[in-house]
């Protein structure tokens, strides 16, 4: 434990050098993603001069970035999937046949030598990627793929049905759309408030996709039967719906690969033109990276944000502590002020129109394509806790409560709590689950004085989370996973977010002084079973992973919840810190792809694995000396 406080004070002036300038808190970075460049190329290529060279410079950059076998994961550092790999391919044969259109009218220019090299290296990067999807789809037949892709997501139409309406697109055969399964997009036009009565295929979050998708689908399906696509005529109505759920700067919830999908689709069913589709097509101009590439959304600011500065504080505030270029004492009191009043002020404080959520909540980013949710409400209210148990003066009383109003609004009648809004569906991402419900309870144990309905509510969570247990103890998350564990899934995270949220949850105090005694029972066999669990599954090394390598982010998850846990995991503790320590010294801390989003699509952001180590190293920081 010797090195704990150094690596501490070390990654502390890391973390603090990468606020923004400006605003005083984290932005982070998204891992660049090949599906959403794929999807931004496409979207791209037939966007005038600008939008041409942007989409040539995506499609060098997904033949610099393919795998070695010949196929494209979600992130740089991701194995090769099926979804990924087909919309590549789609997306490079799309750019090969611009290119080699462009060599018979310009090859007499001087640079057409080296366009003709690059179509070469597209041509060989495709024939690579057909022979990867052969070997995993039996075939490159749109039927054989359209089966192979109803083995990876099952019912849930949410990402399956674009991705086949995306290789329609791209194959130029009227017969394929026969093959993409229809989605109900005209009930998009209903109150939101029936749309749990219908038993919809698609995630909440995905209503554009489900207007944009399942009209395309429906006009080109009637194109190919040789019929008259009826649906057109309510699509005033739709488009109108789209434009209302569109936030101003066009890109839907701030998604590179959700706003490629509308806007490739509304092209094919003809309305290209629409203004829902010039936005969103600005949108991807302006999401463009340096290197070509495309992320999956704009960023995490708020998420990062709370998490930082909850693991920043996790040692308290130090007298003086200098990070380059900062007037103010770094992670002093005046930095606290600062990201507070920034919480405060970007709490969501009207009715969101894209999943009809009550004010109160808070997004993942602060940009206007951000949608409520429980995971991010929860890890500000958190996080403005840290912020005034350390010594802000903020006035946060009239935010903190509408942040548990809007918690307490979203609670299932299973107890436990979903991702966006109450009930909406009975796909895993509008269900409740066990990490959600978990870091909602956290967040209601440390407010618990503040609502009157807090503790009922915590009872019930509570509830939900000992029928969420697994046998063996451990709890599975929806929003990380590990790409190498079992079915994608990852215990140490679920398990790891749970065990912390219980015992916050043992240290609330109830209106009459304590748990009840049952209560108290439930919580303190399931935080044991928790606990053990992740004793157990702590390699050998001192490190954690649902896979065989350990990463950065899970080790110090299971040491945040393991720490203050007293006997056997006092000693697993500091084998993790060690751990933790010892990676942060050798640089070898780098980010894993264990973040889940938009349907099993991966990615990892470079904040992870530096504000998680820092607060499990700030939450035994103090403890290294006497030890």
């Amino acid at each position: 434990m010797e090195k704990v406080r150094d690596a501490y004070e070390a990654l502390r002036g890391r973390v603090l050098a990468l606020r923004d300038g400006t605003t005083g808190v984290w932005t982070g970075e998204l891992s660049s993603s090949a599906l959403g460049t794929a999807l931004a190329v496409s979207a791209l290529e037939a966007d005038g001069d600008a939008g041409r060279a942007l989409a040539g410079a995506g499609a060098d950059w997904l033949v610099a970035h393919a795998n070695a076998d010949g196929g494209w994961g979600d992130s740089p550092a991701s194995a090769s999937n099926l979804s990924t790999t087909l919309i590549a391919r789609a997306a490079l044969r799309r750019i090969r046949r611009v290119r080699s259109e462009e060599l018979g009218v310009r090859s007499r220019e001087e640079n057409a030598q080296d366009r003709e090299l690059e179509t070469r290296d597209i041509s060989e990067t495709v024939r690579r990627a057909e022979a990867w999807i052969t070997a995993r789809a039996g075939s490159l037949d749109s039927s054989a793929v359209a089966r192979a892709l109803g083995k990876i997501y099952g019912e849930d139409r949410t990402f399956a049905v674009p991705i086949l309406a995306y290789l329609a697109m791209c194959g130029g055969e009227d017969a394929a759309w026969l093959r993409v399964p229809p989605l109900p997009f005209l009930l998009s036009l209903l109150p939101q408030g029936l749309y749990r009565f219908f038993r919809l295929q698609v995630v909440s979050y995905a209503l554009p996709a489900l207007i944009a998708v399942g009209l395309c689908r429906h006009v080109c399906a009637a194109r190919a039967r040789g019929g008259r696509a009826w649906g057109r005529r309510f699509a005033g109505p739709l488009l109108r719906r789209l434009a209302a759920l569109q936030p101003e700067h066009g890109g839907f919830l701030d998604a590179i690969p959700l706003t490629a999908f509308v806007v490739l689709a509304l092209r094919h069913a003809g309305y290209g033109d629409h203004a829902v589709a010039q936005r969103g097509l600005a949108f991807l101009r302006r999401a463009a990276r340096r290197d070509g590439s495309w992320a999956i959304d704009s960023n995490l600011r708020t998420w990062v944000t709370s998490l930082a500065a909850r693991a920043v504080w996790s040692g308290g505030v130090p007298a003086k502590l200098e990070t380059g270029g900062w007037k103010l004492d770094a992670g002093g009191i005046d930095d606290a002020e600062k990201i507070a009043k920034w919480l405060v002020r970007t709490q969501l404080k009207a009715k969101h129109p894209f999943t009809g959520a009550n004010p109160g909540g808070w997004a993942w980013t602060d940009l206007p394509g951000g949608v409520p949710d429980a995971d991010d409400t929860a890890g500000a209210l958190i996080a403005l806790k840290r912020l005034k148990d350390i010594g802000s003066k903020t006035d946060i009383s009239g935010t903190v409560r509408g942040g548990l109003r809007w918690l307490l609004g979203v609670q299932n009648s299973d107890g436990g709590m979903p991702t966006f809004c109450r009930g909406w569906g009975r796909l895993p991402f509008d269900r409740s689950c066990p990490d959600l419900s978990a870091h909602a309870l956290a967040a209601l144990a440390v407010w618990r004085d503040v609502s009157p309905h807090a503790a009922k509510a915590m009872e019930r969570l509570t509830r939900y989370l000992a029928q969420a247990q697994e046998t063996d103890g451990s709890w599975l998350p929806l929003w990380f996973g590990h790409q190498d564990g079992e079915d994608g899934k990852n215990p140490v995270v679920g398990t790891a977010r749970v065990v912390d949220a219980l015992r916050a949850t043992l240290g609330a105090r109830t209106e009459d002084g304590g748990q009840r005694t049952e209560d108290r029972a439930t919580v303190e066999n399931m935080l044991a079973r928790g606990e053990q669990w992740l004793r157990g599954s702590q390699k050998a090394d001192g490190g954690w992973s649902a896979g065989q390598a350990p990463t950065v982010e899970e080790t110090a998850l299971a040491v945040i919840a393991l720490t203050d846990g007293g006997g056997a995991c006092d000693e697993a503790v500091r084998l993790g810190c060690a751990w933790l320590a010892e990676h942060w010294e050798s640089g070898a801390a780098r980010p894993a792809p264990i973040g889940l989003y938009f349907a099993l699509l991966w990615y990892h952001e470079q904040m992870y694995p530096l504000v998680w180590a820092l607060e499990a190293l700030g939450r035994n920081a103090s403890r290294s000396g006497s030890q």
